[in-house]
């Protein structure tokens, strides 16, 4: 994918940000489970955050919060990448759901190395990078609720 400038990137990653976000709010109305409804509305708000920052940068460059960002190895315990793509359908099991989330992570931070690959400035470098960050450690996070969760189903 290419793009113009600075500025279609970041619309293009505000865009897949709201998309994401709408699909897990959708997602979550039509469970009928009220932890499967909290866990897709907690996905729904790490993506409105990320949409938030993007806009704010858009807006005002920037924020000192990403200025002073602590980076840490995170690490890929590579569970979704032995996980074909899933669809959504209302009444997914528990580990479905875990399973979907998590590959679209992988999807987003795979996203986020391309758009940081494309940035020029070290301002968008860093927010990019930080981006990257964090969709691998909600990668992580799911890799590990997967995990933690099928070993108690004794798998």
């Amino acid at each position: 994918m290419e793009f113009e400038n600075l500025e279609a990137i970041v619309d293009f990653a505000i865009q897949k940000e709201k998309e994401a976000a709408e699909f897990y709010e959708t997602a979550s109305h039509e469970e009928a489970l009220s932890g499967s409804k909290q866990m897709l509305l907690e996905f729904a708000e790490q993506e409105r955050k990320h949409q938030a920052l993007l806009e704010k940068y858009s807006r005002e460059g920037l924020d000192e919060s990403i200025r002073t960002y602590k980076y840490k190895w995170i690490t890929d315990i590579k569970r979704s990448d032995f996980v074909d793509d899933i669809e959504y359908k209302p009444g997914m099991v528990y580990h479905e759901l875990l399973l979907l989330a998590m590959k679209r992570e992988e999807k987003a931070l795979a996203l986020y190395n391309e758009l940081l690959r494309q940035v020029e400035s070290e301002d968008a470098k860093q927010l990019f990078k930080m981006l990257c960050q964090e969709e691998a450690k909600h990668k992580l996070a799911l890799e590990t609720m997967y995990d933690d969760y099928m070993a108690e189903m004794g798998d």
